[in-house]
């Protein structure tokens, strides 16, 4: 039986199978590409080319992570930014233990801001941050607590809909006010910055960034088959219940809050992972990883590649964040409007996304 629920997590739509093929041709194109082929090479994969697609990588994690709660379970999170940032922040709060003496004042045990702003001792949160093996855990402790406590307040209340999007949302803002203050210990509005290694590896070596790159496709690619035995398990189908119809779920006995609170705990873990990923590759975190906007592009992202399929909602943060590139880069003064465009073509004309457009998914959203 075990075995044939492993055998249903992997995709049987030719979507799906692609998506996982683009992750494995990720995994063993971007070394060949980055370290053998020479700089001079049309094909070579340049730093900066490689820091993108880890970074993309990274926000197609994030995209997964709510398209479970928000696709599958009918939780509208704005507030996902929130755990995204803090599994970052735990990263980079061991990312600057390792600086040690090589920083700017040379304090073998304060960062430089703490040094920069007169403080006498580590804090008693920092401590354990030297070890990478506590700060791994930190990475998944710390926002999926934050979520168990949250969404145990909210779904015990039975706060649903827009109300609960404007909560979550809240909560994301509060972290940010709270993460721009000095005195929190946290680097204020600079954030973390400057690292210098990972477990002994220079971040700056093409090779790291390489590994980085690879291990955050395994995660993304682990995180989507995760993501997928849940939705093919039988809790997968009391989810899918609460979704269309949550009254009707709670009066055939389920217990609902706990479906909606282990989920969304899970999906909140996911999202650290991911922020944990995101911050070596692109080296820095500041308070601005909080902010609503961020977690309203999640949205956006989950949208626009199509709500409740997982590799859309992973490929729609890939394509939103390549245009956000070129348009910044190209056209800055036009990317907000070609963002806000984007989202009401797709919500008019796209209802499921760009996997509604596949067959697949058209067949399946055909009544019977």
């Amino acid at each position: 039986m075990l075995t044939a629920r492993l055998m249903s997590v992997w995709p049987r739509d030719a979507a799906g199978r692609s998506f996982l093929g683009m992750i494995a041709a990720c995994v063993l194109l971007v070394p060949v590409l980055n370290l053998l082929v020479p700089a001079s090479s049309p094909l070579h994969l340049s730093t900066y080319v490689l820091t993108l697609v880890g970074k993309y990588l990274c926000y197609a994690m994030l995209a997964v992570a709510v398209d479970l709660v928000w696709g599958f379970c009918g939780i509208l999170s704005l507030g996902h930014a929130a755990f995204f940032g803090l599994g970052g922040y735990a990263m980079g709060m061991y990312l600057m233990r390792q600086i040690g003496p090589r920083g700017v004042y040379g304090n073998p045990v304060l960062p430089d801001f703490m040094v920069f702003l007169n403080w006498k001792e580590l804090p008693w949160f920092w401590h354990g941050f030297d070890h990478f093996a506590f700060a791994a855990l930190m990475v998944v402790l710390v926002p999926g607590l934050l979520a168990f406590v949250f969404g145990y307040l909210a779904f015990r209340s039975r706060v649903t809909g827009v109300y609960l999007s404007i909560i979550t949302q809240a909560l994301s803002y509060a972290l940010m006010l709270a993460f721009f203050r000095n005195d929190m210990g946290f680097g204020g509005n600079n954030g973390f910055t400057d690292f210098k290694e990972l477990l002994g590896f220079d971040l700056q070596a093409d090779r790291t960034r390489v590994a980085l790159l690879m291990l955050t496709a395994l995660a993304l690619a682990t995180s989507y088959l995760a993501c997928r035995f849940i939705e093919a398990s039988r809790a997968g189908r009391v989810i899918r219940a609460i979704r269309d119809a949550e009254g009707r779920t709670r009066f055939l006995g389920y217990r609902v809050e706990s479906y909606k609170l282990w989920l969304f705990v899970f999906s909140a873990m996911v999202s650290g992972i991911a922020g944990a990923l995101y911050v070596p590759q692109v080296g820095i975190i500041n308070p601005s990883e909080f902010a609503p906007i961020n977690s309203i592009e999640v949205v956006i992202w989950v949208a626009v590649g199509g709500r409740g399929s997982l590799h859309g909602a992973a490929l729609g943060a890939i394509l939103v964040n390549y245009l956000k590139t070129y348009f910044t880069g190209a056209l800055p003064e036009v990317w907000l409007y070609a963002l806000g465009s984007i989202f009401v073509l797709v919500t008019v004309f796209l209802p499921r996304g760009v996997m509604g457009l596949m067959p697949q998914r058209r067949e399946a959203a055909e009544p019977a």
